[in-house]
């Protein structure tokens, strides 16, 4: 510390972290802090399978802010540096009051608020700001399980990884998981919390519980963050649901954040949709909006010049940036209307994924459509079963309703004369249906009490007690009953009830079995969602598939965390070079 004081650009390292970067501290005298807000997280080991803490992400010690406060409060220490005397000072120069705050709005859903928020993460990641995102309420059946086994929504956790942080139940505190019949879960703190009717939600819970946790997300966050960046939910001008709302305007009162308005111009009426939200906003709330961002655009921004200047002219709101259509990235898509444009009918092994009305996390299979030689098919009726190399029941929020769907479509007698000939594999609801009956013992999954046929191709039982909801990560080295090879394992599990079955496990790790698959029948299940995302399994998976066929298809991909990071890196570029950024930053944080 003594010796060095800045930018070491002698050292054969420089940069390891960003341009510019303070090196005063190359080893870090907190090591390990176990503060995940830095952007430290702890990993297993790949060398020696050992739990290890990383600090490949922590950035901020290396502002030059940042340094000069921690080697402050370590001459204030003087010879006293035991773990606990270093830790207080560690949080001492981290300190500096709340953290700022930031919302991206939208002019409708999918206009890019999502996105946004993630590309401004990594924009905010890379400079050495702690950014967290949050979103008080948001609608998916995609969704994720943190390190502490609580259930958020998945769009958080990938801003999460484009802030380079661990996700936190705070930067979603509510979790909405439509069931179907106007009912849906409310996630609340990431465990289940009730069964709701759409007006029962607006008017029991919104207003009374909703707000209160909303409130006590964001005050969590802020005292471990330096910025928060918040999406919002929809548009913020539905002036039905104004005074229920608790996902747009009441939260940037509540955080006291600038916003941004994101539309989208590749639907049309890109300028009507702006105006038309402003106008429809009350007079406080639309001082709240400091600038507006076109995005999804497609050709030469020049084009749109006089338009930008009319719509500042006539709202009073300025254009930041245009930002281009970027649809080739690999990323998870949020939202079950993308499983149209997902579908890919090309490639040497054909994997048919059958579309359920309630379909959840579908975002499992991105790592498969990503392979070279892979075609992924969402389907929705038995005939497109034909000539199919293996067939997948995903994840869905009601198991009992879509099985009986699968019923009625046709789809349990094609399934059982394809057995023992193709592959058949379920994931969490998917791999309760396969077994022969599903008891549901308070009418959790279907609103009443009852025993249900499954679809018979495991000898397997599973029971719903109550709102009891399994929430883990998994993460290790298992034994696969495919071909016998011991892989790597990256997942979590979310699924309310239990299955009982007497197949030998799919998955062997040290302690326990999971899922089951029988050799005979070629049948398979897993509770495990994001099973294909590291290349352990799935290279195991499209090699059994490939065995059965004289089609060959072989996973030389990457794990889907690497393409996602290569992606959001590319989605920062393009934010950072198309905004105003300078503009962004003085009204965040009241600079120039």
């Amino acid at each position: 510390m003594s010796r060095l004081k800045g930018s070491n650009r002698k050292c054969e390292y420089y940069p390891c972290h960003f341009e510019g970067q303070d090196c005063t501290f190359c080893y870090c005298p907190f090591y390990p802090c176990e503060d995940t807000s830095t952007g430290g997280r702890w990993i297993i080991s790949r060398r020696t399978s050992r739990r290890v803490w990383s600090c490949k992400y922590c950035y901020w010690i290396h502002r030059s802010d940042a340094a000069a406060r921690v080697s402050e409060e370590l001459e204030k220490l003087g010879e006293r540096r035991d773990r606990e005397t270093l830790q207080q000072a560690r949080l001492r120069a981290m300190q500096q009051g709340e953290a700022r705050t930031l919302m991206i709005q939208g002019t409708s859903s999918f206009a890019g608020k999502s996105f946004l928020v993630m590309a401004l993460c990594r924009v905010f990641a890379r400079r050495g700001i702690r950014v967290a995102p949050f979103k008080a309420q948001n609608t998916s059946l995609n969704s994720y399980v943190t390190p502490r086994g609580e259930e958020i929504a998945r769009a958080q956790a990938l801003q999460a990884f484009a802030a380079r942080v661990e996700p936190e139940v705070e930067m979603n505190p509510i979790l909405v998981k439509p069931m179907g019949e106007s009912r849906a879960q409310v996630v609340l703190f990431g465990k289940p919390y009730k069964n709701l009717e759409a007006m029962s939600y607006y008017r029991e819970f919104a207003l009374e519980e909703g707000i209160r946790a909303v409130k006590k997300a964001l005050h969590r966050l802020k005292k471990r963050y330096e910025l928060i960046i918040i999406e919002g939910a929809g548009s913020p001008a539905e002036i039905n649901l104004y005074e229920q709302d608790i996902a747009n305007m009441r939260v940037a009162e509540l955080a006291d954040a600038p916003v941004i308005l994101v539309a989208d111009i590749d639907r049309g009426g890109v300028f009507a949709s702006i105006y038309g939200t402003l106008m429809l906003l009350p007079e406080e709330w639309r001082r709240r909006v400091k600038g507006v961002v076109i995005n999804k655009f497609r050709g030469d921004p020049d084009i749109l010049k006089p338009g930008l200047k009319e719509i500042e002219r006539l709202t009073g709101v300025p254009v930041l940036g245009v930002l281009p259509y970027l649809g080739d990235l690999t990323l998870p898509e949020e939202d079950s209307v993308a499983l149209e444009k997902l579908s890919h009918g090309e490639g040497a092994v054909q994997l048919c994924v059958i579309r359920l009305p309630r379909i959840a996390n579908f975002t499992d299979f991105d790592a498969l459509r990503y392979e070279y030689g892979v075609a992924v098919r969402f389907i929705t009726s038995p005939q497109e079963l034909r000539g199919c190399d293996a067939v997948i029941i995903p994840g869905t929020k009601n198991t009992i309703a879509d099985l009986e769907w699968l019923k009625k479509r046709g789809f349990a007698e094609t399934l059982r004369e394809l057995q023992g000939r193709v592959p058949i594999m379920g994931i969490c609801g998917g791999y309760q249906m396969l077994g022969e009956k599903v008891i549901d013992e308070e009418g959790v999954e279907n609103f009443e009490a009852g025993e249900y046929r499954g679809l018979g191709l495991l000898k397997m039982t599973t029971r719903f007690k109550g709102m009891q909801k399994r929430t883990t990560r998994i993460e290790g080295k298992a034994l696969e009953a495919l071909t016998g090879s011991k892989v790597e394992v990256r997942g979590y599990e979310i699924h309310m009830g239990e299955s009982l079955h007497t197949h030998q496990p799919l998955l062997r790790f040290d302690s326990r079995g999971e899922g089951a698959f029988d050799a005979q029948k070629r049948v398979m299940g897993t509770y495990i969602h994001g099973i294909f995302d590291t290349l352990g399994f799935r290279r195991v998976f499209l090699k059994y598939i490939s065995s059965l066929k004289s089609r060959e298809a072989k996973a030389e991909g990457r794990d889907v965390e690497e393409l996602w990071d290569a992606a959001i890196e590319r989605a920062a570029d393009v934010v950072e070079h198309s905004l105003d950024m300078r503009y962004i930053e003085s009204q965040v944080f009241g600079r120039g």
